[in-house]
């Protein structure tokens, strides 16, 4: 499959750095299994990885945190 940002890179499974930004709070979630473009990068995240994803996010906003660092945990 053909990357849809750049149209020539190939998306292969992988991880991604994930950051998330809402209002005060930024977290940043590393090792994110994800499909990547090999020739810029973009990723694209499952539904369900989505789903967790932004469920971290919220529970740092939920915390009051302002800048969250983590790896993923699967």
């Amino acid at each position: 499959m053909n990357c849809v940002i750049c149209k020539t890179g190939q998306i292969a499974a992988g991880n991604a750095i994930v950051t998330l930004q809402r209002g005060e709070t930024t977290v940043v979630i590393k090792n994110v299994p994800a499909d990547v473009c090999d020739n810029c990068g973009e990723y694209y995240l499952s539904e369900e990885m989505a789903e967790r994803v932004l469920e971290l996010g919220e529970s740092a906003v939920k915390k009051g945190v302002e800048v969250e660092v983590m790896r993923w945990a699967a």
